[in-house]
């Protein structure tokens, strides 16, 4: 009679300052030791990738429980260290969450973790800094410089549209260069943004097609000429077919290069973390994550889509 596997040993971090970060952890361990994983949380309370690359040696994998601003932190230390990496979705918007199709019920993403294989995904990376799922420049950087921790905990998604609309007020267009695949171009925009993955912001979609593993960035500008019409926008913002409009530029690429006469503060996944000028490439596969296949992902759409009412 063979002898039990030992028990894979988890990193386990979880943000207190998340939205859902003050939830009770107990369920969850409970769930990851009886799926065979032995999960430990150190008590320093330092920089998530540092915390990860000083425990590395003793643990098999990462849970990081928290929102999109708690993945980006772990990711340099997840890229150094070569760890897979498990999702509790306790943030706000959780985009990554849904670009991987992980449950958002923090419990049945646990499980999963428990019984999925890790999966490879892509970075984006901007002037050393990794990122999931959009690089931006303009409005939405401006957005997430006013948009605290406070109002996401108080009024959750709600939080980015009452943000977004004091920020609207003040917004103005400025001059972009675009340097890719051997083209020059100088645009007047409010935003540029470059997507890794496919979510973002609450809501809105980079692109209709795009995804966390197909090796590519997707790019858009909005060359929008008034204030309201990027409200007329809203809709395609959140499909993701914003590119089909006669005033928004949007293509596909591996490395892009963003300057501006002033610099400017780029958001990477709802923290700024870098200024123009910006050297964007993707990173291809550069980490595990436990998520389900996109076969998976395609059947449980389905099974949804066929539940819904006509």
């Amino acid at each position: 009679m063979s002898a039990a596997a030992p028990p894979r040993r988890a990193l386990l971090l979880a943000n207190p300052k998340a939205r859902n970060g003050g939830a009770g952890l107990d369920e969850i361990r409970a769930i990851l030791r009886g799926g065979g994983i032995a999960p430990f949380e150190p008590p320093e309370n330092s920089d998530c990738s540092d915390t990860i690359r000083r425990h590395a040696s003793a643990c098999d994998l990462v849970i990081l429980g928290g929102g999109d601003g708690t993945m980006n932190a772990g990711a340099a230390g997840l890229v150094e260290t070569g760890l897979p990496l498990g999702i509790l979705p306790l943030g706000t918007a959780n985009d990554l969450a849904r670009s991987l199709g992980l449950p958002l019920d923090p419990a049945a993403a646990a499980r999963l973790i428990t019984t999925a294989e890790p999966r490879p995904v892509d970075l984006g990376w901007v002037n050393g800094h990794y990122y999931f799922n959009v690089a931006s420049v303009g409005f939405s950087a401006e957005l997430a410089g006013d948009l605290t921790a406070e109002s996401k905990k108080a009024w959750g998604t709600l939080g980015y549209g009452i943000a977004a609309i004091r920020v609207l007020r003040r917004v103005r267009p400025f001059t972009v260069t675009i340097e890719h695949d051997g083209t020059l171009e100088k645009v007047t925009t409010i935003q540029v943004s470059v997507g890794n993955g496919r979510h973002y912001g609450g809501g809105m979609t980079v692109e209709e097609g795009a995804a966390v593993d197909d090796g590519l960035l997707d790019f858009y500008s909005l060359e929008i000429a008034h204030w309201w019409r990027l409200i007329a926008l809203l809709p395609a913002l959140r499909r993701g077919t914003q590119g089909q409009s006669r005033d928004v530029r949007a293509f596909k690429t591996t490395e892009i290069v963003l300057r501006t006469r002033k610099p400017r503060p780029v958001n990477t996944d709802g923290e700024l973390t870098t200024h123009t000028p910006a050297h964007f490439k993707v990173m291809p596969g550069a980490l595990r994550i436990f998520a389900p296949s996109r076969a998976e992902q395609a059947a449980a759409q389905s099974a949804a889509s066929r539940l819904l009412p006509l």
